[in-house]
């Protein structure tokens, strides 16, 4: 599982090999089956009407095995032999029912909760291929208003942030004095600002995809519309509403800082694998707040030094909770 998970996520298994143990197990499987379902909504050489029935039958192949029934294995020849997915994506959808046989080996509890949050997962990218399964770079498709955004970014990232609270809660954190209702909230805005990061980040490549993730409605209010977006010129009359989304990704990152100044100091090695994407997203915005984000041929992102940077840093800082905080607070300011 491990060879798999380096293959298909370069950053995220940074976070997910320092995890203990318990916890890396439901939440590596969970991962793996979710980057399954991705490839299949996301092979476009797949007529959209297969994808979205291959989709829906792997959904209820998880929902069985959660549940702990016998189901047979599935079947994704017709993915797996296009050229489209990576190599590494390949080995993953032919290695699909290695990771079930993991998650039927999970316990009750894990597996209901995998089960809930695979369920919003696919549910968003169900979502996706209904909303932007035909669209091209001369036919954009956007997001309508604010709330379909919100939603985007809870099912596809918000809803990890809510999963990963509820398993460390349940397998390392029993008994903790937390507030779990808070806890849980800014897991949430945590993977929302993640999310919301990204989509800020990929503008150009969304837009050449024919997807606005920029709702429709707010360029409307600014007499844009999604195809002006493809014009690096446009900056300047994009820029006060791009501004706005940063704001808003920079206060659920914030929200995401103060979920980890929540868990307790003990526990190391959460604490560290949620601060290096905080880190990282945090750094990305202030450079999104600079950059032509619509310039196609610029895209904005942290070197593999910078991170080890960021890496070695928080660990060396760690002991010293002003340092610490530092870290965070000083690339607001810049």
């Amino acid at each position: 599982m491990r060879n798999l998970l380096k293959g298909v996520s370069r950053s995220f298994y940074l976070t997910l090999r320092i995890l203990p143990r318990p916890i890396y197990t439901p939440l590596s499987i969970a991962y793996l089956l979710a980057r399954s379902t991705d490839t299949i909504a996301d092979t476009s050489l797949v007529a959209i009407s297969r994808r979205r029935e291959l989709l829906l039958d792997f959904r209820q192949i998880i929902f069985k095995t959660c549940e702990g029934q016998s189901c047979p294995a599935p079947q994704f020849n017709d993915l797996a032999q296009t050229t489209q997915a990576t190599l590494a994506e390949r080995e993953l959808l032919a290695k699909a029912a290695k990771v079930l046989d993991c998650l039927r080996s999970l316990g009750n509890h894990d597996r209901l909760l995998v089960r809930s949050v695979l369920e919003t997962i696919i549910r968003g990218q169900e979502m996706d291929l209904i909303r932007f399964g035909a669209a091209s770079p001369d036919q954009i498709a956007s997001l309508d208003t604010d709330s379909d955004l919100d939603e985007y970014t809870y099912c596809v990232a918000g809803c990890v942030g809510e999963f990963w609270t509820k398993v460390c809660c349940l397998h390392l954190l029993p008994g903790a004095h937390l507030k779990e209702a808070v806890l849980l909230a800014n897991g949430i805005r945590f993977g929302k600002g993640l999310q919301l990061v990204n989509i800020l980040r990929d503008l150009p490549k969304d837009l050449r995809l024919g997807r606005c993730y920029i709702p429709a409605h707010r360029l409307s209010n600014i007499g844009m519309k999604p195809q002006d977006l493809l014009e690096s010129a446009a900056i300047d009359r994009f820029r006060p509403l791009y501004n706005k989304y940063l704001q808003l990704a920079e206060e659920h990152l914030l929200a995401g800082w103060e979920y980890v100044g929540m868990l307790p100091f003990r526990q190391l090695r959460i604490r560290l694998a949620c601060a290096w994407p905080l880190l990282i997203g945090i750094k990305t915005l202030a450079r999104l707040k600079t950059d032509n984000v619509l310039d196609d041929g610029h895209r904005v992102k942290i070197s593999r030094s910078e991170i080890r940077r960021i890496i070695c840093q928080s660990i060396i800082t760690y002991p010293f909770p002003s340092a610490w905080n530092q870290m965070f607070y000083s690339v607001l300011t810049q």
